[in-house]
């Protein structure tokens, strides 16, 4: 794993307004670069210490969806280099982090058993990375005193594993490495909004995006509770909502995406 020198990242930082693809403005005190490469960094550390999948396909799986998604990105971020990766964990789950690494859980298969849903998560979490929630979610534990701390751990000064995992979670995969940072609200809205339509774009059936989150929905089973990547929205009720509300809007987006010959033909491997 690259290490990164704690004068580097605690560098003094100016206060950097920005705004969203959406027009919302957002607070940003780590440059897009330093984000990226922590992003970068705390993916390897997951792929060294976390279960892999052992099946490749699945991950070749996953990798054929947010090809297909990122090839309808600005320039800016298709530049970035790509990956995903399949984790042999049962919790239902997606992420992507700065940098463009992603990754899926293979029980999230279970729920999402077609491609377009399955795209539905990927292009949400690729929404996340877009709108740079990681770099807002961060610099407000900077403001709270908590991000420097979390940034100094990572860059291997008394770094212990609880703190390592934390900065990984406030960089987006908190439900990964078994701690929960949940992004905000409007972070969870802005990426189902943004999701939905980069998935009509690149072909995908934006209608499965609600198939998906009612899936998620039923997949409370006997523990009583929805998988916790629900848990962001205090009513998912209201989220599958906006998202139908949102089918016959993007619906010319999808035909006139397979038209030009975005048919994405991606296989689970199972």
């Amino acid at each position: 794993m690259r290490r990164f020198h704690a004068g580097w990242v605690l560098a003094p930082l100016l206060v950097a307004c920005a705004t969203t693809p959406g027009g919302r403005s957002q607070l940003l005190l780590v440059p897009d670069e330093q984000m990226e490469q922590l992003g970068v960094a705390a993916f390897e550390r997951m792929k060294a210490t976390d279960r892999l999948s052992v099946v490749p396909a699945k991950s070749a799986y996953a990798q054929c969806i947010v090809d297909a998604l990122v090839a309808e990105l600005p320039p800016r971020w298709r530049r970035l280099r790509w990956e995903a990766q399949a984790f042999a964990v049962a919790e239902p789950n997606a992420f992507a982090l700065p940098g463009g690494k992603v990754g899926i859980n293979t029980g999230l298969l279970r729920v999402a058993t077609t491609q377009d849903e399955l795209a539905a998560v990927l292009a949400h979490e690729i929404a996340h990375v877009v709108y740079r929630h990681a770099g807002e979610r961060v610099s407000q534990q900077q403001l709270a005193g908590v991000g420097l701390s979390l940034a100094q751990a990572y860059a291997g000064r008394n770094a212990s594993p609880d703190q390592v995992d934390l900065l990984i979670a406030a960089l987006g995969a908190g439900v990964q490495v078994g701690v929960l940072l949940p992004f905000s609200r409007a972070h969870e809205t802005e990426a189902d909004l943004a999701g939905q339509e980069l998935m009509a774009r690149a072909g995908f059936d934006p209608a499965a995006a609600v198939r998906l989150w009612k899936a998620m929905q039923a997949a409370t089973g006997s523990r009583g509770r929805p998988p916790r990547i629900l848990s962001t929205h205090p009513d998912p009720g209201q989220r599958i909502e906006a998202l139908a509300q949102r089918v016959e809007r993007l619906r010319p987006v999808f035909e006139q995406a397979r038209a030009a010959g975005r048919r994405p033909a991606c296989r689970s491997g199972d």
